[in-house]
């Protein structure tokens, strides 16, 4: 049982390492140590579609407020995490809103894109309890685990309700297990919204050096599937403005046979990224493989037909408009990162990249392939009164070849996004 395997592994740490400090022990209080801050977001996405399926587009503003309180003093810290969100629909695209890919407001049941509603608004809190460096947190929460990764690239983010326990008791470990039981769809209000029946994760990360780091986690998503994770992380220093980076990610996922509509339920899938960064540059080359009789299945809304784990459930190198984790998929990456605060514009940075995948099985449609050109722009204001506004722009070009297209596994399109943003801090 890989949740065996962990405590093993914890077990050992904990016999070999130092412990850390304990945080709870320097509280503050609850309202010295709190925080407050408002985004305000302001995105829009459109999506081209070049073979006969129907275009997306949505433009919205976003008001995201969060607020995270210190935690009493004593031996038992006590404190709340609250956040409140609303959503204002600015254009809605003459009926091409409503998209699955896009997801800015879900019209109704029954009624069709042009009946999305023109606002939206969610709330949530969460009561959270530490002692020394653990802490048990209870309520509506925005998990980040490899897991378990809510979305938030969108115009508002997803949300969970549950229980989640973080342990940082030996310094460089971190172990978290949890049980989660309902979803908020990013859409739509109402904490329940996704028709999350329930999903358990477990599963901790830990720093071996200042170079190598790795995670392990687990899932079981209930009546879905069960998935597994490992990542490694190792960092090289060449010289005083250059270095070597090798990121590797690899999922193992099992859907329930009640869930799969065949015997399609198996897939292991796993990307290895190697980034040179030397000055304000840095150039990645990266390789992404899929196996088993089906895709990656991650994310979406289980009400929906989805799995329900989180729509940023897919820490792979490969992952922009396309995902590439179709059966049997195998894709490459090219990519180049500049900063262009070396030459005078501080803030300014620029990614492209280019991602091409094959021997895609489509299930008699012949062998399907893919490929992508990912820009992107995103401009930080360093200072004065705008200070931290941020404004990135983004556009993806991904052709198909006709047997992806007649397999409907995915189409050729162009896609643009802009996303404004500037945050502001209350306490």
């Amino acid at each position: 049982m890989l949740k065996t395997r962990i405590s093993l592994i914890a077990l050992g740490l904990m016999a070999a390492t130092q412990a850390s400090a304990n945080d709870q022990a320097a509280a503050k209080g609850f309202i010295e140590d709190s925080s407050a801050s408002v985004l305000l977001r302001n995105a829009f996405i459109n999506r081209d579609k070049k073979h006969g399926d129907d275009d997306q587009s949505e433009w919205g503003q976003a008001f995201i407020g969060k607020f995270s309180s210190g935690y009493t003093q004593g031996t038992v810290g006590v404190g709340v995490d609250a956040f409140g969100l609303y959503a204002v629909r600015l254009d809605g695209g003459k009926g091409r809103n409503g998209g699955a890919g896009i997801d800015f407001f879900k019209p109704a049941e029954g009624d069709g894109p042009q009946n999305s509603p023109h606002n939206l608004a969610r709330g949530g809190a969460a009561v959270k309890f530490r002692v020394s460096n653990t802490v048990l947190k209870y309520g509506d929460q925005m998990p980040e685990l490899p897991v378990l990764q809510y979305d938030d690239g969108r115009l508002l983010p997803e949300s969970y309700t549950g229980t989640l326990i973080t342990s940082k008791e030996i310094k460089g470990l971190e172990l978290n297990a949890g049980r989660f039981t309902q979803e908020a769809r990013k859409s739509a209000e109402g904490r329940d919204s996704g028709g999350l029946k329930s999903i358990n994760v477990f599963g901790g990360s830990y720093k071996f050096t200042e170079n190598l780091s790795a995670s392990l986690y687990g899932s079981d998503v209930e009546d879905v599937l069960k998935k597994q994770y490992l990542g490694v992380n190792f960092v090289q220093p060449l010289a005083d403005d250059q270095s070597l980076t090798l990121d590797f990610n690899g999922y193992k996922t099992k859907l329930d046979r009640d869930f799969a509509t065949d015997d399609r339920r198996d897939n292991t899938i796993w990307s290895l990224a190697a980034t040179y960064a030397f000055g304000p540059h840095a150039l990645t080359l990266a390789h992404q493989r899929s196996t088993g009789d089906t895709g990656y299945n991650y994310g979406f809304y289980q009400n929906a037909g989805g799995i329900g784990d989180g729509g940023s459930t897919i820490y792979l190198a490969n992952s922009y408009w396309s995902d590439f984790n179709n059966e049997d998929e195998r894709s490459w990456q090219v990519a180049y990162d500049l900063d262009f605060g070396a030459f005078g514009v501080p803030g300014l940075t620029y990614r492209v990249a280019y991602v091409r995948g094959d021997n895609i099985n489509t299930r008699g449609f012949g062998e399907g392939t893919e490929r992508e050109i990912f820009n992107q722009f995103k401009y930080v204001v360093q200072e004065g009164p705008a200070k931290d506004l941020s404004i990135k722009l983004r556009s993806s070009f991904l052709r198909t070849s006709d047997s992806m297209r007649e397999a409907e596994l995915n189409d050729d399109g162009n896609e643009v996004r802009v996303f404004v943003e500037y945050p502001i801090s209350i306490l």
